[in-house]
């Protein structure tokens, strides 16, 4: 083992000792770092559930076709079946006039009103989705041209809007969640940080004297970086615990208000990739706020002549 990995390697031991031999004090740091590390992963992946529930209908927009009142059944039939072999098309679904008036007479409760009026006054239409990747502006305004010049077609409207606000939505969501991982990043630091203070002015006596024989600050400062790693690292851990605890305990309650709304949404429980994004910003943020708080302090403690 070469010089430079056997100090790095003494300076993390040296580091977890420390910890161990402390348990209370750790654990407290711990806990706070993982209370401020929980919610905006528990947010996160709330968010990310959602775009996965949502995947297929992120970015579909329904196209409503809607026929003139004197073309028979028979041509919009055709019209239909002709558009469903156009390329791009995922879904097309005819909807025949007295079935428009049966939905809108159940759906709409003015079923006494409709009866006053002579005959049935919608047309028929249909409801075209296209695919996923044909669902951009250029291929929609393409295909709306291509509808309207049909003479049969009264009416061409592409429904797009419940789209537009879900994805506003979404990305407020994933704004917020993105300030609030920011000032609660700040919260670690300062954690880490003044954790970090303290044990360097408890020491305050060893560093002098590691000086005094020649130690430099770097060599000073490596095992409280080591130190604020242990933190982040730990109480990243301890947030996808708490994290995957709470998503468990809402998934149940969740999917059964989902499932009154006809919906199979289910709550995701972090994975690797997850944990290791969360690992990793635990670890950068616990050795940051150990180096700036080394940084400061260290620079202050000079052996005495």
């Amino acid at each position: 083992m070469s010089g430079w990995l056997l100090r790095h390697v003494q300076s993390a031991l040296f580091a977890a000792g420390r910890l161990a031999r402390a348990p209370v004090s750790t654990a407290f740091t711990v806990l706070v770092i993982a209370i401020a590390l929980t919610l905006p992963t528990a947010l996160a992946l709330g968010i990310h559930s959602v775009r996965s529930s949502t995947g297929e209908f992120a970015n579909a927009v329904d196209v409503s076709v809607y026929f003139k009142r004197d073309v028979p059944i028979e041509k919009a039939r055709q019209l239909a079946a002709s558009l469903r072999q156009r390329s791009g098309i995922a879904r097309v679904e005819f909807i025949a006039a007295d079935e428009a008036l049966k939905q809108f007479r159940e759906q709409s409760g003015f079923g006494a009103a409709l009866d006053v009026l002579e005959g049935n006054q919608l047309p028929h239409a249909l409801e075209v989705r296209p695919k996923t990747d044909a669902a951009d502006p250029a291929h929609m305004e393409s295909l709306r041209r291509y509808i309207a010049a049909w003479p049969e077609v009264e009416l061409v409207q592409i429904d797009s809007d419940w789209v537009k606000r879900l994805n506003a939505i979404l990305d407020l969501l994933r704004r917020l969640v993105l300030g609030a991982s920011a000032l609660l990043g700040v919260g670690v630091l300062a954690v880490v940080g003044n954790t970090i203070r303290l044990e360097i002015y408890s020491r305050r006596a060893e560093i002098e004297v590691t000086k005094l024989v020649g130690g430099s600050n770097a060599f000073v400062r490596r095992p409280f970086l080591y130190t604020g790693l242990l933190y982040g690292v730990a109480g990243a851990l301890l947030a996808a615990l708490l994290a995957w605890t709470a998503l468990q305990l809402l998934d149940a309650p969740v999917a059964r208000l989902a499932q009154s709304y006809g919906s199979s949404f289910r709550l995701l429980a972090p994975g690797w990739r997850e944990l290791g994004i969360l690992l990793g910003v635990g670890a950068l943020l616990g050795v940051l706020g150990a180096w700036l708080a080394a940084a400061r302090h260290l620079a202050r403690i000079e052996p005495r002549s």
